[in-house]
């Protein structure tokens, strides 16, 4: 077969091959590969499957129907895959890096480490699973062991545009800003087209301030791609915070078309309906926030702003208890439920709330939110003074 075929023509040509000899493991084996050049993954996976019945002793075919399982969100059975391709050749190193991709993907991350670690042993020169490793590393929240992992990809393949990438999130974890916007400009640099160090990039950008510069990153992870959901919220954030209101909505209404199912972006469409002064739309956004998400204590509190503003003092101050029951660190949700319980007439939990705030603010350094909980206070004991 020559190789310089197209993956179309190559699919054409195995088929001929198929019908002239219908037992040939091979053919099937090599149908499949091309299938899955051109996206037909399940016509690639009945086909390695047709090759296993014929021959079921080559570990490759396992792997190779593995990685489409997986990609169809049949962890599960990719594993399982793995494991015979394992059994058939325990020194498949590859096998060993595919199945703890699918480890960690459910959730087994100690599981995946081990073989990532295997694979490594076997083969310590393959850059894929030292990234990989490193993802698995950084999720369990050691962001320098990943770092480590990172830099060895990077040492083992200098043009590894996602090993950059994903070391800029461990450094961007790490707070240092700087390092990360290095590597995720010399990810872009090394491949243009990957859309995630743009959205990346942009979070960075966003956190130093350069609001400008982070919308045209987030336009640009768009422009590549256009599903990219969290690239959406991340820009209508941006938007937000730029004063286009309306533009940010239409950023977060994408998201949720693209995913109906994420909390935050119910959560931020509902702040900026807010802010517009649209407490019906926002408070219908925040409850499915909390339906989809019933522990996320930001969503309460901006649902208690909202039921404050609507006159429901009960209903704010369960929505602020709640917030705070999630999250006691929140000065903010003290403040507002001093402010409700104040309109109320009771001072007594009013001074306590502001108190608490004013203590939290000062240990967060948040000097503005501190002079302002204390102008509070002074006024409270004011007009308790005067009667």
């Amino acid at each position: 077969m020559d190789k310089n075929l197209s993956p179309e023509k190559a699919l054409a040509a195995y088929t001929q091959a198929i019908k002239r000899n219908p037992s040939d493991a091979q053919a099937y084996y090599n149908r499949a590969n091309a299938r899955r050049k051109v996206g037909d993954k399940q016509g690639a996976v009945e086909d390695y499957s047709q090759a296993i019945l014929l021959n079921p002793n080559i570990a490759e075919i396992y792997n190779n129907r593995g990685l489409i399982r997986s990609d169809l969100g049949d962890k599960q059975s990719a594993i399982e895959d793995f494991n015979q391709a394992i059994r058939l050749n325990p020194n498949y190193a590859l096998a060993y890096t595919n199945r703890g991709i699918a480890r960690s993907d459910l959730g087994d991350k100690q599981g995946a480490i081990e073989d990532f670690n295997e694979a490594i042993r076997l083969n310590p020169k393959y850059a894929y699973t030292y990234t990989n490793r490193g993802n698995t590393r950084s999720v369990l929240g050691d962001k320098l062991g990943a770092i480590e992992d990172y830099n060895q990809a990077i040492r083992l393949n200098p043009n590894y545009a996602k090993a950059y990438n994903n070391r800029g999130i461990a450094h961007f974890d790490l707070g240092d800003v700087k390092s990360a916007l290095a590597d995720y400009n010399q990810a872009i640099h090394l491949d243009p087209n990957l859309a995630a160090s743009y959205n990346n990039r942009g979070i960075a950008r966003s956190d130093l301030g350069d609001y400008q510069g982070a919308l045209e990153d987030f336009n640009e992870a768009i422009r590549l791609d256009t599903d990219y959901a969290q690239a959406y919220n991340n820009r209508g954030l941006i938007r937000s915070e730029l004063g286009d209101k309306l533009g940010a909505i239409k950023d977060f209404n994408q998201m949720i078309s693209l995913n109906p199912f994420d909390a935050e972006a119910y959560n931020n469409r509902g702040l900026t309906r807010y802010e517009l002064g649209d407490f019906s739309g926002a408070m219908q956004d925040y409850n499915q926030a909390i339906s989809l998400n019933p522990f996320d204590a930001y969503t309460y509190y901006n649902r208690g702003n909202v039921r404050a503003n609507l006159r429901n003092a009960s209903g704010a101050i369960e929505d602020y208890n709640q917030a705070i029951s999630l999250n006691p660190n929140l000065a903010e949700v003290y403040k507002n439920r001093g402010i409700v319980c104040s309109f109320l007439g009771d001072n007594q939990q009013a001074s306590a709330d502001w108190q608490q705030a004013a203590v939290l603010a000062q240990q967060q350094k948040d000097t503005l939110l501190y002079q302002e909980l204390q102008n509070l206070l002074e006024n409270l004991e004011v007009a308790i003074a005067s009667g």
